[in-house]
């Protein structure tokens, strides 16, 4: 699932295949109704609008993510079953990607069939929902922590739960959100003017070259004199840190740490408040060291881009709100689908 860009399966199609890594199921053999290459759900794709068709008939795309995976594919249109909240099944029509190339960081390479798209493009899934007139244009998900979760296609949450702040009107093709500051144990950093974007096709959470070295910073002054050691020999991620023996769980260590915030502002005044326990910021290491799962954008070119991933989207439903702009969050419980009166899927 990918709330930063469109759909994509792996797809045995009648082109080059060389798939990189092994997907859990064999691969979809999808419709052979291709997308013209002029087509405006094709033209949303691209990087440009004088985009090259080198095969008029379909349309081709190239996709690369922040966790260094890239895909290349194809647009197909195709018939899709869903099942709405009022117990009717629907039959629909749309365009998905498929997938014939795929290319994986091996550090985050995790088996997976396809991308769940949920963007803000013409070609996502919502917007071609809702051009249907299905849904409203609101999509949201629950990511529990222990696994599983739910998505949702119109209005299946509890508003009142929500916390909202707007969607920034300056980056059309992401859920972006600031200016924000960067808030540390309840402190304030001295860290302004960030841009957050929200999108779980990246496993991990990323800050500009700034705010990545003022949280180590306080990480470390935080970390002074607790059983805590760096981990130089641990790669799991850019930093680690060991105990006296190796860890098991999070439990073991969150009391050593303390909560990072996003501190959203409107017109100077506080306005919400998007906060990162311990546990949607930290990973144990296969070698049982605790590694800090937010890393430093500028690495892997995102440049003055901050990007909140999904695991710091953990067991919050976290809700986009298309028709009015709005970008919402609030605690959850990951295992159930809450009931709705409104029709959604």
């Amino acid at each position: 699932m990918n709330v930063g860009r469109d759909t994509c399966n792996l797809c045995l199609v009648e082109l080059n295949l060389s798939l990189i890594f092994q997907t859990p199921h064999p691969l979809h053999r999808p419709s052979n109704d291709f997308v013209p290459c002029r087509d405006p759900l094709c033209a949303s794709l691209q990087p440009t609008e004088d985009y090259n068709c080198e095969h008029p008939d379909q349309c081709d795309y190239e996709i690369n993510y922040a966790d260094q995976y890239s895909t290349y594919g194809v647009l197909l249109n195709d018939v899709y079953l869903l099942n709405s909240s009022n117990g009717v099944q629907l039959k629909v029509r749309m365009a998905l990607g498929c997938g014939y190339d795929q290319v994986f960081s091996p550090s985050s390479y995790h088996p997976l069939d396809g991308l769940l798209g949920l963007g803000r493009g013409k070609a996502s899934l919502i917007s071609q929902l809702n051009s249907q007139g299905l849904v409203r244009n609101v999509i949201g998900h629950c990511l529990s922590s222990q696994g599983g979760g739910y998505i949702f296609f119109g209005n299946a949450y509890d508003s009142a739960r929500v916390t909202w702040t707007p969607i920034s009107s300056v980056d059309s093709k992401h859920y972006s959100a600031g200016p924000a500051e960067l808030v540390f144990g309840g402190r304030k950093t001295g860290v302004g003017s960030l841009t957050a974007v929200f999108d779980t096709g990246s496993s991990y959470t990323y800050f500009n070259s700034h705010a990545y070295q003022a949280l180590l910073s306080w990480l470390n002054k935080e970390l002074s004199g607790k059983p805590l050691k760096v981990a130089p020999d641990d790669q799991t991620l850019s930093l680690c840190w060991h105990g006296k023996r190796p860890f098991t769980s999070l439990r073991e260590v969150r009391k050593y740490f303390k909560p990072v915030a996003l501190s959203f502002t409107n017109g100077g005044r506080v306005k919400a408040q998007f906060e990162i326990p311990p546990e949607a910021y930290l990973i144990i290491s296969n070698l049982g060291n605790v590694c800090l799962g937010i890393l430093n954008g500028f690495e892997v070119g995102l440049e003055e881009l901050n990007l909140v991933g999904d695991i710091s989207m953990q067991d919050k439903v976290m809700v986009f709100e298309n028709e009015k702009q709005l970008i919402g969050w609030g605690p959850a419980d990951c295992s159930r689908v809450p009931k709705s009166g409104d029709v959604s899927i």
